[in-house]
């Protein structure tokens, strides 16, 4: 009777591997935009009582006062130092530039899944 009620998942059936993928992706990109959210409104929350509070206890408020669980507080935390501690740090020697990160080609990466694996 209460079946229809209660079905066990919302998805009827289960996603096609395409389809898995596309909602993982899109998953990671609400997620880091709710990061980077946080902490812009953060960094506002240092600035506002920067003449009442040193940084890391303004961090710390900000953190308890929004119900900020781990790891994503600790993840909020670690990037709003790096950006206070922008200013700190001596530029980069030597010309390197500033994002050494190789460029992600997700396109490549599901190409290469496909073709068979050699030993």
């Amino acid at each position: 009777m209460f079946d229809n009620l209660f079905p066990d998942s919302i998805f009827a059936k289960k996603l096609s591997p395409a389809s898995e993928r596309r909602l993982r992706l899109a998953h990671a990109r609400a997620e880091e935009a709710i990061i980077r959210t946080h902490v812009e409104n953060a960094l506002a929350f240092v600035d506002t009582l920067a003449e009442e509070l040193p940084f890391d206890r303004a961090i710390d408020s900000y953190v308890r006062v929004m119900g900020i669980g781990e790891p994503l507080a600790g993840t909020i935390v670690t990037r709003v130092l790096v950006v206070l501690g922008e200013d700190l740090l001596p530029a980069r020697r030597g010309g390197e530039s500033e994002d050494m990160r190789p460029r992600l080609r997700l396109a490549d990466a599901s190409d290469r899944s496909k073709a068979p694996r050699r030993a």
